[in-house]
């Protein structure tokens, strides 16, 4: 199971509803995605998504007033 520490995903002011929702988009698109999902071979979509944003292949654009909620 995958347990990053909250800080270093929130280092960037991003706020955790951001995060949460963003992950949880990409993890649609990699479910809808038959190339995408055998990508991703055993590792679940969420896990997948996260390892994406973790790596800096997934980028979260909000607005200014919704940061550190």
């Amino acid at each position: 199971m995958l347990n990053p520490d909250l800080r270093e995903l929130l280092k960037d002011n991003t706020s955790r509803y951001s995060l949460v929702t963003a992950v949880a988009k990409r993890a649609r698109e990699i479910a809808d995605t038959p190339e995408l999902n055998e990508k991703c071979g055993t590792k679940k979509h969420v896990s997948y998504a996260l390892d994406e944003f973790l790596n800096g292949k997934l980028e979260i654009c909000e607005p200014e007033e919704i940061r550190n909620i």
